[in-house]
């Protein structure tokens, strides 16, 4: 068995953008809310309690959404106002540990080991912020607490909605055992099928399967790794401040886009997310990707170097319409179902770093910083270049 040494909380929002909808308009409540995208190729974020008792759940096709619950009410999200509640969870975290991992705006993992020194047992950190959270937000977070990572999100998990369940290492195998295999991290549809063929169905089927079994089934070197997970053992660091692989923003279109103007259009709209994004993490990119999709599901990635490394949208920009163009003189008759646009190779940018005099000077755009201020203030899209504005409308 792992020894107890740390003290690590999961905490998860329901139905985070839901809920928020719910806040915001209290006449949803009770009803299936489903956040989405509305048009012909939207995908669900989003729905509560409600609508999943029809059968809907994220990343499902909305059209398949309608079908199953035609009665629900479809939402557009409002990334802007989650952002918003999202700051004010992660405040309510920064108040007990500096150590937080999150893992999107409405969830993370918090190392409270050494919190404990300053509260009575790790029951009394997670029942402070899910209560914070609740008069903060009026929101629910289920909370989850073990003594590593593998167990505080599973009993967050089990104890969803409005959950709160603390997990000790004497009861490890209690709440484990029983569980389908599927229910593993790292199990995947493929591995649980080929673990159910050699007779393991459950978590506690595989601590004692033989391991020719497991072997079998999975292959000696994850099967190592799996059983390990299945004791309940997880050594996995809560990492706070990891440094971002890359920062990404694409677009399923609701009608093929054969039109280059359009496709550039739409193309600006994808550099001005990730170049503002990039800015508010002070980072800068080497690499600018452009990935293109042809329906109905070929996709092509190109990707060039900036010539110096850097956040500017119009740099960004320059670098993925000529890939764009590339790519569409290659083809007889270029069709697009989605584009998108990533960042990646950063380089962290520090106010009190001197500069190499015989370096190039990193670019700085007056427009970014104008267009990033007004869009903090009032909302993402809120001020966007004129080129994007052909792509309003056709949302």
């Amino acid at each position: 068995m792992q020894p107890a040494d740390r003290a690590i909380i999961h905490v998860d929002m329901d139905a985070f953008y839901a809920s928020v909808e719910e806040l915001d308009d209290p006449s949803l409540v009770g009803k299936p809310v489903i956040v989405a995208g509305l048009g012909r190729r939207g995908v669900v974020s989003t729905a509560n309690y409600q609508a999943r008792t029809y059968g809907v759940r994220s990343a499902m096709a909305t059209a398949e959404a309608r079908r199953r619950c035609p009665h629900g009410i479809y939402i557009y999200p409002r990334h802007a106002r989650y952002t918003e509640i999202s700051r004010i969870v992660f405040g309510v975290f920064a108040e007990v540990t500096p150590m937080i991992e999150g893992l999107s705006l409405d969830e993370a993992f918090l190392d409270v080991t050494a919190s404990l020194r300053l509260f009575a047992s790790i029951e009394a950190i997670g029942r402070r912020v899910k209560e914070a959270i609740r008069a903060r937000t009026g929101l629910n977070a289920s909370v989850g607490m073990a003594h590593n990572k593998l167990l505080a999100k599973l009993a967050s998990e089990l104890s969803k909605p409005d959950g709160f369940l603390v997990i000790p290492p004497d009861q490890v195998r209690g709440y484990l055992d029983p569980l389908p295999i599927g229910r593993m991290w790292t199990v995947g549809k493929v591995a649980e099928e080929a673990l159910q063929r050699v007779g393991i169905r459950t978590i506690g089927d595989l601590v004692h399967a033989d391991a020719w079994r497991l072997n079998k089934a999975v292959g000696e070197r994850h099967a190592a790794q799996l059983r390990q997970l299945c004791r309940g053992e997880d050594r996995r660091p809560v990492v706070t401040d990891a440094p971002e692989v890359s920062i990404g923003a694409e677009w399923t279109f609701e009608y093929d886009v054969e039109d280059l103007g359009i496709a550039e259009a739409w193309l600006l709209r994808q550099c001005e997310r990730v170049g503002a994004r990039a800015r508010s993490r002070a980072v800068e990119a080497r690499t600018v990707s452009v990935k293109l999709r042809e329906p109905p599901f070929l996709t092509h990635s190109r990707q060039a170097q900036l010539p110096v490394p850097g956040n500017a949208t119009p740099e960004i920009f320059e670098v993925a319409r000529r890939l764009l163009h590339v790519w569409w003189n290659q083809h007889p008759r270029p069709r697009l179902r989605l584009l998108g646009v990533t960042l990646s190779g950063f380089d962290a940018r520090r106010g009190d770093e001197q500069q190499d005099m015989f370096a190039a000077p990193a670019s700085k755009k007056p427009s970014d910083g104008v267009q990033d201020l007004i869009n903090g203030r009032f909302g993402a899209g809120a001020l966007v270049r004129a080129g994007v504005l052909k792509t309003r409308g056709s949302e």
